[in-house]
């Protein structure tokens, strides 16, 4: 029974390390999300600001 309970303790472990490693990618993640936006919405502005116009997301490149 006792490596049976040993097994179970080292799994808990894992599974309580990869929790907080899921957990610091998701704040990661989520202020790169966020950077990401802030710069968009920078080049945005630049770009309105030297006479052109507001580039959408979806919008494809006139060589397509």
């Amino acid at each position: 029974m006792e490596p049976i309970e040993e097994q179970i303790a080292h799994l808990t472990r894992i599974v309580d390390d990869l929790s907080e490693v899921v957990a610091r990618q998701e704040r990661e993640l989520a202020l790169m999300t966020r950077r990401v936006q802030l710069l968009l919405e920078r080049e945005a502005t630049r770009e309105v600001d030297q006479g052109g116009s507001v580039p959408l997301g979806d919008e494809r490149p006139p060589h397509w």
